[in-house]
């Protein structure tokens, strides 16, 4: 997986799950395609309004570089770092072409951050990048780079890129292109950071995390049971040259020690690329905030129509309306019959699924899907 600086999205869900009446069984035997309906609609709507958003500053950003200075700017930018914080290139910009452009940035900043449920205070979103490290040996200070958008599909055979007098170009995304190009997208990684917030407050709001009181007794045990993952490695997301940086999270969620249903938020930032072992030794579960000794998992990505407030809607509403029944259920049917079909369909969201995590778990479990696999051990977290 090349870690997408734009969007990311991917829903890799590591659903880890369940024993009723004692007995283990999977929750479900694969991804579900979830329920058609005005959520699905409404997420293709924010994503559509996001890419025009990106669009239409992709086409201003292209209509400035006519002006050699702030052209030569923007590629000292673009060749110093992986990607440039657009809105405050263009706030630091000498030239009038660049000053002008930023008043059209950071109204889609706010725009953006409103669709993804995020913030005003999340600040600039949208970033520029080399299109592909080929070209920078091509973009010298003659060029007239074009500019180009992401394509919200990861499969689109061919993405819009524009010139600096207003022309559009169609570019192959099977191979890299001769002329160098800049793809605007969104920085991931501060909107994932965002939205994790926008979560763990969603779900502290409606009472899905651990009282207080309920930490206290867990402190009191000197130490808490942790199920730690030790590798895993995802096989393939099919992501085309023009696509960016990752940012990938999990949601693992069972009944708290009230007997409520709880969730938490694991980010996994490491998550790189596909076909790459990753041995981040990190604490997956803490199972001093479960009641039982099961929980599931759901592993997401960001893209750019995540939308933080909606999910964390959906998720909260969903988990709700279970009730504790004296014996751990699965609640992974109901997380994920709650999010539209767009999360494991037309967006490259939904990844990969696992199933029956305990905290005695240890070995590596092979995903559902076959496009990943993790391995996990129970770990001890002791007090100082």
């Amino acid at each position: 997986m090349t870690r997408r600086s734009r969007r990311r999205g991917a829903l890799i869900g590591v659903l880890l799950s369940a024993v009723i009446g004692g007995t283990a069984q999977p929750a479900i035997a694969s991804a579900p395609t979830g329920t058609p309906g005005r959520a699905t609609a409404t997420r293709h709507s924010q994503l559509r309004e996001v890419h025009e958003v990106e669009d239409t500053i992709a086409r201003s950003l292209s209509s400035s570089l006519r002006s050699p200075h702030w052209r030569a700017q923007v590629r000292s930018a673009a060749l110093g770092t992986a990607e440039a914080d657009l809105g405050a290139l263009a706030g630091r910009a000498t030239d009038p072409a660049g000053r002008h452009l930023s008043t059209s940035v950071a109204a889609a900043d706010r725009r953006i951050a409103e669709l993804k449920g995020l913030p005003a205070s999340t600040g600039s979103l949208l970033r520029i990048r080399l299109g592909a490290p080929a070209m920078r040996a091509r973009l010298t200070a003659a060029v007239d780079p074009w500019v180009a958008v992401a394509a919200a599909d990861d499969h689109a055979g061919s993405i819009t890129a524009y010139d600096s007098r207003g022309r559009s170009h169609t570019v192959d995304t099977a191979r890299v292109p001769d002329r160098p190009l800049y793809v605007l997208d969104i920085d991931v990684s501060k909107a994932h950071r965002a939205g994790l917030e926008v979560l763990r407050k969603a779900f502290a709001d409606r009472g899905l995390a651990a009282s207080p009181s309920a930490r206290a007794d867990a402190r009191a045990t000197a130490g808490w049971w942790a199920t730690k993952v030790t590798a895993v490695e995802v096989s393939d997301d099919e992501e085309p040259w023009f696509k960016g940086a990752a940012e990938t999270f999990s949601l693992v969620t069972g009944f708290g020690l009230d007997g409520k249903p709880r969730v938490d938020s694991v980010d996994m930032p490491y998550l790189d690329y596909d076909g790459t072992v990753y041995y981040p030794n990190q604490i997956l579960v803490n199972w001093s905030n479960y009641k039982y000794n099961l929980a599931d998992v759901v592993m997401m990505e960001d893209d750019d129509g995540t939308n933080y407030k909606a999910l964390a809607q959906a998720i909260t509403t969903a988990l709700l309306t279970v009730t504790d029944q004296g014996t751990y259920i699965p609640l992974v049917n109901a997380l994920l019959a709650a999010m539209p079909d767009s999360w494991f369909t037309d967006d490259p969201d939904y990844v990969e699924s696992w199933y029956t995590l305990s905290r005695n778990s240890t070995g590596r479990l092979n995903g559902a899907a076959g496009n990943g696999w993790m391995t996990v051990e129970p770990y001890f977290v002791e007090e100082l």
